[in-house]
């Protein structure tokens, strides 16, 4: 299999509420071809896709809830430390769940958490070994 990531989906159980929280916090803006059960974004050539956890399901076959279901993590890289604090600022001042503030870490960055309203977590950090 090539070595390229090209869609990320989140199974959501409330698809309103998930794309008001990535267009007006992040201020993402979602690509016109969407549905009643899905909402894509185009993240510089990956996309990401909000889709209704129970049609996710029905796709899938399987039951995703419970113990055997988690958030997700990801994680957005910025060029500087300065850059980290003035994107908490600015999504705090959008009502953002701030899971933990940034700070240095033992791997030799400066990150933080972020929370979406359905529990998944963004990591925002300065990695200077990603360069």
């Amino acid at each position: 299999m090539e070595q390229r990531l090209t869609l990320i989906t989140l199974g959501v159980n409330d698809l309103e509420m998930m794309r008001r929280f990535y267009c007006d916090v992040f201020g993402w803006s979602p690509e016109p071809d969407q549905s009643d059960d899905i909402i894509f974004y185009d993240l510089d050539g990956i996309r990401f896709a909000l889709y209704r956890r129970a049609s996710l399901e029905a796709d899938t076959g399987l039951v995703l809830h419970g113990e055997q279901h988690r958030p997700a993590v990801f994680a957005h890289n910025l060029g500087s430390t300065e850059e980290v604090d003035a994107l908490f600022s600015e999504l705090e001042s959008r009502g953002a769940d701030i899971v933990k503030d940034p700070e240095k870490v033992y791997w030799g960055g400066y990150s933080g958490y972020v929370s979406d309203p359905e529990g998944n977590l963004w990591e925002i950090a300065y990695n200077p070994m990603m360069g």
